[in-house]
């Protein structure tokens, strides 16, 4: 190779600055706000990989950090015990999730009451989804049937924001894509202030989904739902029965990866980090992420974000 075939290692492009440079420069988003979901601990141990999520995250300053309950509501009492000790003892806004499962409006409206009472003002309303091992859904015979109607007396209890699940892709059970915005803009008319998406993959379905959103009259906030992939295989089973899809390319980029989790948190951080950035290039800048109660991956996605522990305190000093 001659000198004049080498290639160039600092070549310049447009503003004539070093590639070197141009990456350096690369504009990080702005106004991003982000929000955290975590499940309640079964266990002892659980219970610290927990807190040690929470105090990993909590210098981020989210928007609000969530507690979910269990599928036919099977960890109702350890989020109640998980949401009211995060509210009382971090100083984050706190959501706890309330389903229609398993209980009856007298027992939920009383959760709701307590809720108010020891300051929480923010709920989750979902219908929620069966006990396992059930044949599907049926609402409780004095319960709130739907999430609508949860939303509807979540208002009547308190003033609560509620936040209620969306599904880009379509909900497995919905009769339809428009049968399924239907029943979000029910859940949006009967009080509902943001809609939290289902996770997804694939931005186009999720921009795709916006748009019909909008053109249907939904004015809130609908906040991407974002899961960075710990397990792939995992993913691929709960995608299966969520109706998310997992893309070919994804499906390449963790091939191989199965033994090898330091390399895979690496190519996970990267999936979910270009793909809020995507998003937000298209004006969004608001995420939930699902952490499954491990920090380390939500955290580096936020810092990619300019999401940092300095921010506030710059603000402050400046």
């Amino acid at each position: 190779m001659t000198p004049e075939e080498k290639p160039v290692l600092n070549a310049t492009v447009d503003s004539h600055r070093p590639y070197r440079e141009l990456i350096a420069a690369l504009p990080l988003p702005r106004d991003v706000t982000v929000s955290f979901e975590f499940f309640p601990p079964k266990d002892e141990k659980m219970e610290q990989s927990l807190w040690a999520c929470v105090e990993r995250l909590a210098p981020v300053h989210p928007a609000f950090v969530s507690v979910t309950y269990g599928a036919g509501g099977s960890t109702r009492e350890r989020t109640h015990s998980t949401v009211r000790k995060i509210q009382h003892d971090t100083g984050l806004q706190v959501a706890a999730h309330l389903t229609c499962v398993g209980a009856s409006r007298d027992e939920v409206d009383e959760v709701a009451s307590g809720y108010w009472e020891d300051g929480i003002r923010h709920i989750v309303a979902l219908r929620g989804d069966p006990p396992e091992g059930s044949a599907g859904y049926e609402p409780h015979p004095q319960g709130y049937a739907y999430a609508a109607d949860l939303v509807a007396g979540l208002k009547r209890v308190a003033d609560f924001e509620i936040s209620v699940a969306c599904y880009p892709e379509t909900h497995p059970e919905a009769a339809s894509p428009a049968a399924d915005l239907d029943n979000l803009k029910r859940k949006i008319d009967a009080g509902a202030t943001r809609a939290i998406s289902q996770y997804f993959f694939d931005i186009s379905s999720f921009l795709r989904f916006l748009e019909r959103a909008r053109a249907a009259g939904i004015t809130v906030p609908i906040v991407p739902g974002i899961l960075p992939v710990t397990n792939f295989r995992t993913v691929l089973k709960f995608s299966a029965m969520c109706g998310a899809a997992v893309p070919d390319w994804m499906r390449g980029l963790f091939d191989g990866l199965d033994d090898d989790p330091g390399t895979r948190k690496l190519v996970a951080a990267l999936v979910a980090a270009e793909q809020c950035r995507a998003l937000n290039a298209e004006g969004i800048g608001q995420f939930h992420f699902y952490t499954l109660n491990r920090a380390d991956l939500s955290y580096a996605i936020c810092h990619v974000l300019g999401v940092r522990p300095d921010d506030a305190a710059a603000a402050e000093a400046s």
